[in-house]
């Protein structure tokens, strides 16, 4: 079982920017693919940023402010935000998937919140 834990979330100015963190229990190198996801209030969670083997997704609205990375030697990866707009406020969800033999695991963090206003 992978735990998730996320840090850094807050309020923050339109504009502004904020770095989340997503600690993993174990290397995220063998969990394979990580990423991050968000829900608006009423709205569904959806795809902000991933990466898979080395393969970077974003979504089109996060295109050229968001960056997500990884630290293998800390078991964490980030999320960086800038340029952050009201529409960005959303609970943010660190999510790892891992393949174990014929199996699909996936697992979620409890979520961070970002607040984007003035």
């Amino acid at each position: 079982q992978v735990q998730l834990v996320e840090s850094g979330g807050g309020l923050v100015q339109p504009g502004g920017s904020l770095r989340l963190s997503c600690a993993a229990s174990e290397n995220i190198f063998s969990i394979g693919s990580m990423g991050w996801y968000r829900q608006a209030p009423g709205k569904q969670r959806d795809l902000v940023a991933r990466i898979t083997s080395g393969t970077i997704k974003y979504a089109d609205s996060v295109k050229g402010r968001f960056t997500i990375s990884g630290d293998n030697a800390k078991n964490t990866v980030y999320l960086q935000m800038n340029s952050l707009k009201p529409e960005d406020t959303a609970v943010y969800y660190c999510n790892a998937a891992k393949v174990v033999g014929p199996y699909n695991y996936e697992y979620w963090g409890q979520g961070t919140q970002v607040t984007v206003s003035s």
